[in-house]
């Protein structure tokens, strides 16, 4: 598979995966809707927090390193050995299940019963749910591989789907069970979601007419069972060892993320954390998780790029300069706009009670993060896809490092100047690792004539316009919004309308090569295969 192609179902995977996000916000904005008419909004609570955090952590602290191992140099490996390693998955999400479920147990506060009663029920059943989750991994590591995006699409647009029709039927019929329809909802989804990839593999390999078999380095569906190799080896070391490395990273990573479990924030915060991050989690993440595949794909670890195929150098370099300039401008525009329309999104969403306290200056400050977020999204995508094992380790090294300063620096900045101290605290931390990526990124490239980094340089007369538009949408937010009314506020809006038109308008005329990729990868149909 060239590169070339590789690229476009990337690019179609990171698409698909953006559409996916959207939908799933919005199936879960209708669905709390509909819940908080029937149950508590403590109980509610408890499963978007407590529950959902115990759930991603089991997932990403069992599958995460898995992931980012297996998913490099395809291939050049014995894929018994990858999947062997892979099943490895599921007795460390039982392993991180138990040890979780008791520290949210015994050593978290529980709630009160009398208001969210089963507490204990659903972190089992939570936990449960993300081991039955991991028995789908080998599934999902070859369909990735391989990307079949319409599988993904379908398995998880499916699984959600199911899920939210189960949880609205308990919901309405049976709601006092509490925690209990939850509980068995997630667990519903968890079971459709494996049970969607392994069907489809045992019809596919079922299949001899199935072109796809051709790609696949397995040929029935007990292949994919663990097995003993031919030379005789359960796992590839070298590739153990990599993810061995990549778990520290993940672990520490994981660290820097729920930093905020160290610290006391009120629950403005938590308000604007979730707004905030929100487009964090719709754009930048489906990137990142498909290019990084496409990377790991056309790069070879433990190679420097003047001895690698250099078509395949070459177009990574295009494709990471393209990346940087679309996260630069996607979050310079978040920062320049959120600036003068924080307040009005805060009262909008909130009313006074979020646009008159510290609410605005928070989601400003937000903004500014969205944008080192979107950088260091893309910068750690390439780095973590290119690293040697030796380089891993090093740069966990300065993770290690960096998650004490980052600890320390959040609680001094949060006894100084409150819940801003916190999202300093989370800048800070990205400005040093995107520092890392990029010293990476400029040795990977010093000797050949690539320079990717060129994606994080914008024309003057872009700068020029972003600076404009952001202070002409200052001035008309302390003339028109928020207290003069609904005419005001919607001639404020109008104000940012024609700013970021005009703005996105400049883009598209002096960042041609940036506007060639979306067309080329995004815009043009391609004929694909059947579940691609």
């Amino acid at each position: 598979m060239g590169s070339q192609e590789v690229l476009g179902q990337a690019a179609r995977l990171a698409s698909s995966g953006l559409i996916l996000q959207v939908l799933f916000r919005l199936i879960t904005f209708v669905l709390n809707a509909f819940v908080l008419r029937f149950l508590s909004k403590e109980i509610v609570g408890v499963v978007n927090v407590r529950l959902t955090l115990l759930y991603s952590t089991t997932l990403f602290l069992a599958r995460e390193a898995f992931r980012r191992a297996c998913l490099s140099g395809v291939t050049q490996r014995d894929w018994s050995q990858t999947l062997n390693l892979l099943w490895l998955t599921v007795p460390l999400g039982v392993f991180w299940s138990l040890f979780l479920g008791w520290v949210w147990l015994q050593l978290l506060e529980v709630p009160d019963p009398h208001v969210v009663p089963h507490y204990a029920t659903g972190v089992v059943l939570f936990g449960l749910s993300a081991v039955v989750e991991l028995l789908g991994e080998p599934f999902w590591v070859l369909a990735q591989a391989h990307m079949f995006v319409k599988l993904k699409v379908i398995a998880e647009s499916l699984s959600v789907i199911l899920k939210s029709i189960l949880t609205a039927f308990l919901v309405l019929w049976l709601p006092h069970w509490g925690l209990y329809i939850f509980s068995l909802a997630q667990l519903f989804y968890t079971t459709v979601l494996v049970l969607c990839y392994v069907i489809y593999f045992t019809k596919l390999l079922g299949s001899p007419e199935s072109t796809k078999i051709q790609t696949l380095p397995v040929s029935r569906i007990t292949d994919l069972l663990p097995n003993i190799t031919r030379s005789g080896a359960l796992i590839n070391w070298k590739e153990a060892k990599l993810t061995w490395s990549f778990f520290k990273q993940s672990f520490l990573k994981q660290i820097l993320t729920e930093g905020k479990l160290t610290v006391t924030l009120n629950g403005v915060y938590d308000i604007v954390n979730n707004l905030g991050s929100l487009v964090a989690r719709l754009i930048f993440q489906p990137i990142e998780e498909s290019f990084y595949i496409f990377f790991a794909k056309v790069l070879e670890r433990e190679k420097d790029a003047t001895l690698q195929k250099q078509e395949d150098v070459a177009v990574a370099a295009a494709v990471l300069e393209s990346l940087l300039k679309l996260a630069l401008l996607a979050g310079l525009t978040i920062t320049v706009f959120g600036f003068a329309y924080s307040q009005l999104a805060l009262d909008i969403y909130g009313g006074a009670m979020l646009s008159s306290g510290s609410g605005p200056v928070l989601l400003r400050s937000y903004c500014f993060y969205v944008l080192l977020l979107a950088i260091n999204g893309v910068t750690e995508c390439f780095t973590f896809a290119a690293m040697s094992k030796e380089e891993v380790d090093r740069y966990n090294f300065v993770m290690l490092a960096l998650s004490s300063s980052f600890l320390v620096l959040s609680y001094l900045l949060t006894r100084w100047c409150g819940s801003v101290g916190f999202i300093l605290a989370n800048c800070f931390n990205m400005g040093i690792r995107i520092t890392q990526s990029l010293c990476f990124i400029h040795r990977y490239y010093r000797r050949s004539p690539h320079r990717p980094l060129a994606g994080l340089h914008l024309s003057p007369v872009l700068l020029g316009t972003f600076a404009l538009g952001g202070g002409v949408t200052a001035v008309s937010e302390v003339f028109l919004c928020c207290e003069q009314g609904w005419p005001a506020r919607l001639a404020h809006i109008a104000v940012g309308a024609f700013c970021l038109g005009a703005t996105l308008g400049t883009a598209f005329l002096t960042e041609t090569k940036l506007i060639h990729f979306l067309r080329t990868q995004l815009g043009v149909p391609r004929r694909t295969d059947k579940m691609t």
